[in-house]
Order: structure tokens, then sequence, then C-alpha cells
């Protein structure tokens, strides 16, 4: 006997719409970034109709409340809900929402849930509202994005298990961490200092910014592959990242 797609339904479920793009002649694909669940797929039956009461709730960088039913990759969207207060990002920060969003959707696999993740990306939404700091916010979440998804970013030790040195200049290079100048001429040189300060979440240093920002471009191309990110040119030309 065949099993019914309600079976498979979730309602009540803390999300983020990342993006949305056509579907057939009336409907929306939405991406989901949900706590429960990581990266959902669902179609928005309708949504393109200008009286769709989903089209009004697709709004990026809104915690909302989901329900969506399917056992296939492609789900079914149900309904969407205001789950707390609107969230104002204007301006460059708006922009910074924008590449975040690019990010998760490059980076995260469907259906791959990491929770500390959501709950940082609801954090930094609260923080680019205020419009300060921008870049420092970027390199926090560039950094925390790379690490929940499992990927190494040793900051406190070299590759060879050693205490990274403050006054001591590095490269560092993906896959490695950093290592002896004169080891590679691969990944970038960034002193001792930047490492230490970024794993401490200490930006303050303009040497550290300089560097860090390096640092987070250099290793998400890396794991990001020849693609490039739609959103990081208009960023470099605001000159935020």
């Amino acid at each position: 006997m065949a099993i019914r797609s309600e079976t498979y339904r979730q309602d009540n479920q803390a999300v983020y719409v990342l993006h949305t793009y056509p579907f057939k002649e009336t409907s929306l694909v939405v991406e989901l970034f949900s706590k429960q669940f990581g990266r959902i797929a669902a179609i928005a039956k309708g949504a393109r109709r200008p009286r769709s009461a989903m089209r009004g709730m697709l709004q990026s960088f809104q915690l909302l409340s989901g329900a969506w039913s399917g056992k296939n990759e492609l789900k079914t969207l149900h309904g969407l809900d205001w789950s707390s207060g609107l969230t104002l990002i204007r301006g460059e920060a708006l922009m910074c929402g924008f590449y975040m969003n690019e990010l998760l959707l490059r980076l995260l696999p469907r259906e791959d849930a990491h929770e500390a993740l959501f709950e940082y990306y609801a954090n930094t939404m609260q923080t680019l509202a205020l419009g300060k700091d921008l870049a420092t916010t970027l390199r926090r979440f560039e950094l925390k994005l790379l690490q929940e998804m499992g990927y190494a970013v040793p900051l406190l030790q070299d590759e060879n298990g050693l205490e990274i040195m403050p006054d001591k200049t590095y490269r560092y290079e993906a896959e490695y961490g950093a290592c002896e100048p004169s080891v590679t001429k691969n990944g970038v040189q960034l002193s001792g200092k930047t490492l230490q300060d970024m794993a401490r979440d200490d930006y303050a240093d303009s040497a550290t910014q300089a560097q860090s920002k390096q640092l987070m471009r250099y290793l998400l191309a890396h794991y990001l592959g020849d693609k490039p990110l739609h959103t990081r040119q208009l960023l470099i030309d605001l000159q935020t990242i």
C-alpha cells in the first residue's frame, strides 16, 4: 500500500527563507534553512499569483514557522507564519544578508541539520539589523559556517601541533592550517596574532581585520570551487568584504 505524503508532514518548524525561483507557471521553489532539518527545498504552489497568501510570507531574513510534507527531496510547502517581530535590515547590511544566504545555499547539503549554525544565523540577522561592524560580522559568520560544516580551521596550533606564536609569520593553507612560510607557496601569509585574535573572536586590531578577510576569502574560494558567488562582487564594490 502506498504511503501518503502527509505521513512525512512537518509542522511548526523554525525556518528562514534563503531563496526562491519560479516553478512552472504559478508556483515557486523555496529554499528554506530550517533548525531541525537543515536546508529544505519545497514547492509553494500558486505563490506567484497576485492574491496568494503565501507570496507575502516569502520574506528573507525573517524567522518564520513553516509546514511542509513529502518524502522526496522537493517537498510541498503548506504554509508560513511569522514567529517574531519584523527584522529590518537595510543598505549594505542587506547585501551582507544575501551574501550569507548564498553561502548557505552553496555549502549546506540538503536535509543535514545544523542547529547551532541556525541559532548563530538567527543572532547574526539581529546584528545586521544594527548596521554596525559589518565586515567583522561577516568574518565571524564565515568562520562559524566552516567550523560547523566540519571543515578544519585550526587557529591555535600549526600543522605540526605546535602552539601558534603571536609574533611569528605563517602561511595558512586549506586542509593543513598554519605552517612555516618556506614550506609552501599556497594559501595566505599572516601573523600568529591574527590567528589567535580570530580564535578569541577579537577583531579590534586593524591588521587582524585585513588578514582575517584575506584568510576567509581564500578558504571560502577553496571550498566553493570555481563558481564565484554572485553577491561577493557587489560587496567588494561596496568595500564591505
